[in-house]
């Protein structure tokens, strides 16, 4: 039997059931009551790309054993997957086992295909980096990456909505220096340093928000992301080490245009302003063409992965249109096919095909 993703599951469940097994850890395991009173356990189950819940109701054989799992478990699920109408992804004639040291380690790695494209995407940040032409400004994304990097590449850029996943906010920064460095020659008025820099440290915070352990998916919560908020923390990471680096480059620095003290204030505005709006979280509107850019540079990249995420979790309400998935703004519908030129070209009833 097939060893598939969740993604996978889901994918493929849309449109008829699959039998598959799939390697997951317990996030969460509650006991709860049906309205008849009876016991039941619901299990919250997560891979490092997505998310289930599975139900064991008091008559199934595996009830005790599901009962006594705990958060950070690691488990095989076996069985038939379906995609419910109202509850989303289900498994029915199901069984679990305990996953073996190696099969956990497999697991937490991740499937080779998302090994693969964030491996390249932390790449594409460090070179990316290197790429940068203002010595402020590179030597504080460095010694950013050297010293929270471990923690930067395992952080979620989200928990629900968009990238919510183990790597997410590297998979995120990286689509979003991409999207820079295409449109930079659009617009030569742009100091695109500037625009780098601050989509590498516009979600830094959340790494105190939302990181993720090494050894799990379970996304925990930090007190100084619920007090601060991922901006503040932002705001206060990047003046702790402009402060610091700006102390050991003192010399090499005092003489160079802009004035240091202007690119410290122009980093933290595009740190402060990227949501947009106070009523989104931002302490200030963008006021400068950098941090407008990345604004709408972010908010791309995060609704574009709500599609995408959107077509292979949201219920099916008919042929190519899906429930809303917030906080897109209205029922999803799939993207027109692509062209694909014939490939042949032949005359057929007397015309050029």
């Amino acid at each position: 039997m097939n060893l598939m993703t969740l993604s996978e599951i889901r994918r493929a469940a849309q449109s008829d059931p699959v039998t598959a097994r799939v390697h997951v850890q317990v996030e969460t395991a509650t006991p709860k009551l049906t309205r008849e009173q009876q016991p039941y356990c619901e299990l919250s189950l997560a891979d490092a790309c997505n998310r289930m819940t599975l139900r064991v109701w008091s008559d199934h054989p595996a009830y005790k054993a599901c009962s006594s799992l705990q958060a950070e478990d690691f488990i095989e699920l076996t069985g038939e997957f379906h995609s419910h109408s109202q509850y989303g992804l289900e498994a029915r004639k199901w069984t679990v086992r305990p996953l073996i040291e190696q099969e956990r380690n497999e697991l937490l790695r991740g499937p080779a295909d998302l090994r693969a494209k964030q491996k390249a995407d932390s790449d594409f940040i460090t070179q990316t980096v290197k790429s940068i032409v203002d010595p402020r400004l590179r030597a504080l994304c460095e010694a950013f990456l050297s010293e929270w990097g471990d923690r930067f590449r395992r952080t979620a850029a989200a928990r629900n909505y968009h990238h919510a996943r183990r790597g997410g906010l590297a998979e995120h920064t990286a689509q979003m220096m991409r999207i820079a460095n295409e449109m930079a020659p659009l617009y030569p008025q742009l100091n695109v340093d500037l625009l780098l820099a601050g989509i590498l440290f516009h979600d830094c915070g959340k790494l105190w928000e939302n990181q993720l352990p090494e050894s799990g998916f379970t996304m925990g919560y930090d007190e100084r992301g619920e007090l601060m908020g991922h901006i503040s923390i932002g705001l206060e990471l990047v003046n702790s080490l402009w402060r610091r680096l700006s102390a050991e480059n003192a010399e090499a620095w005092k003489d160079l245009a802009p004035p240091s003290e202007d690119v410290r204030l122009h980093l933290l505005h595009l740190i402060g302003a990227h949501h947009g709006e106070p009523e989104f979280g931002s302490p200030v509107s963008p006021k400068t063409p950098e941090a407008m850019a990345l604004h709408y540079i972010d908010n791309l990249d995060a609704r574009l992965e709500m599609f995408a995420t959107g077509y292979t979790t949201a219920k099916p309400l008919a042929a190519r249109i899906f429930d809303r998935v917030r906080p897109l703004p209205g029922n999803l519908v799939k993207s027109l096919d692509k062209f694909q030129q014939p490939s042949s070209a032949t005359k057929k009833d007397g015309q050029l095909l």
